[in-house]
């Protein structure tokens, strides 16, 4: 698949996403078993019940793999911009960590996410949030403008990781942070699982090795990279997951049969900084 495939599969199934209100990366119960099932997710992957108590019903998609927001330790004030921002629950709760005189912009390069994200904020009466659309390789922010960079579970479905570190650096002042949670891998998967439209959209195929993630990282001018958590991916996040249900389907292989590539699946949060 060529970049411009990738981020129209992307594209369209985080549009299918947003429109049912279910996750592609999360347990099936996410899509249609229990309408709190985003919450037990949220709540697997770091966030507390008083995190996940205020929020904008619908903010919460159980998209996630972490909880940046946590792990980047926001001041007052602050410029927070959230790649790839989907329902945004990030957004929200970096809202609260920023205050009146901080901001907080979404990107997000899905127009229903983007509108589903408004809406949102609407709702929660949040005046010092904004959602844009674009991509995360093209961010549309000014040089230099903001204190700290978070994603989550998302720059794994970016064609060229490289470009969008090198994004966040350009729009970082100096001394800024980087604080994020994604999907990287131990071991290379097999072609065909690479090759999956539905295991890309599951945030599977697109993931790399590890140690080309950091390399991305510190590529793009970065230093004090830094893993602050790692976790074996959750067995049922892969096997049971609405799209990579869809992939195994597709591949004509078992549940049993992809749990072997399952503990080369990790979700790390990593941290680095801008140089000065």
């Amino acid at each position: 698949m060529d970049e411009k495939d990738i981020k129209k599969i992307v594209r369209e199934g985080y549009a299918k996403v947003a429109k049912q209100d279910s996750s592609c990366c999360g347990p099936s119960a996410s899509c249609c078993d229990s309408a709190d099932a985003p919450k037990d997710i949220g709540k697997m992957i770091g966030y507390s019940e008083k995190d996940l108590k205020n929020l904008p019903q619908g903010a919460d998609m159980g998209l996630g793999c972490g909880n940046p927001v946590a792990l980047a330790s926001l001041k007052e004030g602050e410029v927070v911009v959230d790649l790839g921002s989907g329902g945004g629950i990030d957004c929200f709760l970096a809202s609260e960590k920023v205050g009146e005189s901080g901001n907080v912009i979404g990107v997000d390069m899905t127009p229903e996410m983007i509108d589903k994200a408004r809406e949102n904020a609407e709702k929660g009466g949040y005046k010092n949030v904004e959602f844009r659309l674009g991509e995360i390789d093209h961010l549309p922010i000014a040089d230099n403008s903001v204190d700290v960079i978070i994603s989550n579970c998302v720059i794994n479905l970016a064609p060229d990781k490289k470009d969008v570190f090198a994004e966040a650096f350009r729009v970082l002042k100096p001394g800024g942070r980087v604080m994020v949670s994604d999907i990287v891998l131990e071991k290379e998967l097999p072609d065909f699982i690479k090759q999956s439209e539905n295991a890309l959209v599951g945030c599977v195929a697109g993931a790399i090795l590890k140690s080309d993630y950091l390399d991305a990282i510190k590529a793009a001018g970065f230093e004090k990279v830094d893993i602050h958590k790692e976790t074996t991916y959750p067995v049922e996040f892969i096997t049971e997951g609405p799209s990579t249900k869809e992939a195994l389907k597709d591949l004509g292989i078992t549940a049993e049969q992809a749990k072997e590539y399952v503990g080369s699946i990790v979700s790390i949060e990593v941290s680095a900084v801008k140089p000065k």
